[in-house]
């Protein structure tokens, strides 16, 4: 079997999971997130595009509903004993099939959750669901219920984390060592997926994200390539994967010498000083001028190659649109970047 996780740490997620249950009274549980199934199983599939649904009941017992083409991907990746299989044909209503299953596993009358919020739960199949299990088990959202107990990783799950940052830093070093005046776009995404690949590394959650010129700006991958310029700027975003757990890494790279700032802060001219006047009383409130520039710019400093260069940013005062005022960046405790994100862990 291609496990990768000890039977004590199945063991370990399972008693989680009927804790978890317990405490938001449910008798069952219908899991359609694939990440949810691969943390509770190990059962491994990018066959969650099609109706699937893991059955946990509060006595322990697991039951996986699939199609015929999942059946010894399921037995040979995961620790599901009983796999179940709907035909897919034109006619076909699988959430009558998984009704079925719920009955042989006495929960018909129980109180069920359901991941609602999962894209292996269509709309058309969430609905046939609910007109399915209608009169026959009330249904209730539990989309995060695994979601919050995968929150917190076990140390296996940290070994492979660790794993996969240490694949993200061979891609980037890869990437850093293609990156010159008339390199290709695609053979410094060969290179990067070389390295993970090499390094025992999978495919990742998504697209690595790659532009250079006006495609720099872009924050999602889009197809087709080009040829780096002699003055050019490219973004790289992409993650190591292994087991399927991530660790992502993004940064700007210039080539050439970045050009002059288009558009520069200046200080407004200092005031003047006039001669002290006698005071006659509290003073007037005087107004406070702010010189107006044009919309923020961003300029890219010099760097030396392989190192990440520094951004320096004009910003506009929240104050009022178009005007400038001092401007901190600040980081907002325990947020972070996704890691794919989404990522399947």
């Amino acid at each position: 079997m291609a496990l990768h996780f000890s039977p004590q740490e199945f063991d370990r997620r399972k008693g989680a999971l009927l804790a978890a249950m317990a405490q938001a009274r449910l008798d069952g549980l219908l899991l359609f997130q694939q990440e949810s199934m691969y943390w509770a199983t190990g059962y491994d599939t990018f066959g969650f595009c099609f109706f699937q649904c893991l059955v946990v009941a509060t006595d322990g017992r697991m039951a996986l509903l699939t199609r015929s083409a999942d059946l010894r991907q399921a037995r040979h990746t995961s620790i599901i004993a009983d796999v179940r299989i709907w035909k897919d044909a034109a006619d076909a209503n699988p959430a009558l099939d998984l009704k079925e299953l719920c009955a042989e596993l006495g929960l018909a009358g129980k109180r069920l959750g359901v991941e609602f919020e999962s894209y292996g739960l269509v709309a058309s199949n969430g609905r046939k669901l609910e007109a399915a299990f209608d009169g026959f088990a009330p249904l209730t959202d539990a989309s995060h219920l695994v979601t919050r107990l995968r929150a917190v990783k076990s140390a296996e799950e940290i070994a492979h984390v660790r794993r996969a940052a240490a694949l993200a830093n061979e891609a980037d070093a890869a990437a850093l060592a293609h990156i010159r005046a008339g390199a290709d776009e695609g053979d410094i995404l060969a290179a990067q997926h070389a390295a993970i690949f090499r390094g025992g590394g999978d495919y990742p959650g998504n697209e690595f994200i790659i532009g250079s010129g006006a495609d720099a700006l872009l924050c999602r991958y889009k197809a087709g390539r080009r040829t780096l310029a002699t003055r050019d700027q490219i973004t790289l975003e992409f993650a190591g994967a292994y087991r399927h757990y991530h660790a992502a890494i993004m940064r700007t790279v210039p080539v050439g010498d970045p050009k002059p700032p288009t558009s520069p802060i200046t200080a407004p001219p200092a005031r003047r000083s006039s001669p002290a006047r006698p005071s006659s009383g509290p003073a007037a409130p005087r107004a406070t001028s702010m010189r107006r520039t044009p919309a923020s710019s961003t300029s890219v400093a010099s760097a030396p190659t392989g190192s990440t260069p520094a951004v320096t940013r004009s910003a506009r005062s929240s104050r009022r649109p178009g005007w400038i005022g001092r401007c901190s960046t600040r980081r907002t405790p325990g947020r972070s970047r996704p890691a794919w994100w989404c990522s399947r862990t």
